[in-house]
């Protein structure tokens, strides 16, 4: 079967996915982030190799798995399927942080919880941070610090979590990205975050459910990012080479510090999501 026939019959199986989940092809576009004309595109069979990043996303939005969807061509197609890879760049295994990156707003937690409480969020913000480093070290429990945080405000008790967990909102441009990278590469976490906070997130769907190679948690390793132990022993866990890593963070401090280690970085701007995942792709090639 020739190139031409190839993309046509994986347009059919695109657009036939699409119908069975009851979207139009703006809504899958929405969903996908993808434009219209790209989609139209490829459902008439016009782009012949479109790439696994949008397969993936088309295939996520439609609720099928990429497998499901590229079965529908037909047994002479190539199938998209995971298979681990090298980039050209030598990049093996990309690591992603959490807060910033896949999901964004928590500071909204602060501003509810500075509410509720009758306080400014300036003193919510204070008596935060205070103690967050050590919660996220695993150096006071999270019930210690919920305590703390409860006494110096004023209230008889809090659930942090809670509150974390109600305001945060997923970064879909983000989601659709790490699972398409899972289809090639291994893929982990990389955090400063409180203890149950990573499973919690990937319970309710906040953080992609799929299958981490490697979850870099500070509060069961002890450490945090941006200090040094926190990479090596990320890399440790990975079981590459730091030139080997990828590592896609907002914060400044904590690619500068990977990149003196010899990891490969991106930093990410979680207000332009789709220029980030635009540039993971090409990181990636």
């Amino acid at each position: 079967m020739d190139g031409v026939e190839t993309a046509k019959q994986l347009g059919h199986a695109i657009a036939m996915a699409r119908r069975s989940a009851g979207l139009t092809q703006q809504e899958l576009c929405a969903r996908a982030h993808l434009s219209y004309s790209t989609l139209a595109k490829i459902e008439r069979g016009a782009i012949k190799t479109p790439s696994v990043f949008t397969v993936v996303a088309i295939a996520a939005a439609t609720g099928i798995s990429v497998e499901q969807l590229a079965g529908g061509v037909g047994e002479t197609m190539q199938p998209v399927s995971k298979q681990y890879k090298v980039a050209k760049n030598g990049i093996e295994f990309v690591y992603f942080d959490v807060n910033g990156v896949l999901v964004h707003f928590f500071q909204r937690a602060l501003s509810q919880l500075a509410h509720d409480g009758g306080v400014s969020p300036e003193a919510v913000e204070s008596i935060f941070w205070r103690y967050n480093d050590m919660v996220n070290k695993a150096e006071i429990t999270l019930e210690d610090f919920e305590q703390k945080m409860a006494n110096q405000i004023g209230l008889s008790s809090l659930s942090w979590k809670e509150y974390y967990l109600k305001n945060i909102e997923p970064i879909e441009e983000m989601h659709n990205c790490v699972r398409a990278v899972a289809e090639h590469f291994k893929v982990g976490l990389i955090s400063n975050n409180m203890p149950g906070f990573i499973p919690a997130m990937i319970e309710r769907g906040l953080i992609p459910n799929i299958h981490y190679d490697a979850i870099a948690d500070s509060s069961k390793l002890g450490m945090l990012k941006p200090e040094r132990q926190m990479y090596e022993t990320a890399a440790e866990l990975a079981h590459v080479t730091p030139d080997k890593l990828l590592l896609i963070d907002d914060g400044r401090t904590n690619i500068t510090a990977a990149e003196s280690l010899g990891w490969h970085v991106l930093w990410f701007d979680d207000f332009h999501a789709a220029e980030g995942r635009e540039r993971i792709e090409q990181i990636l090639q």
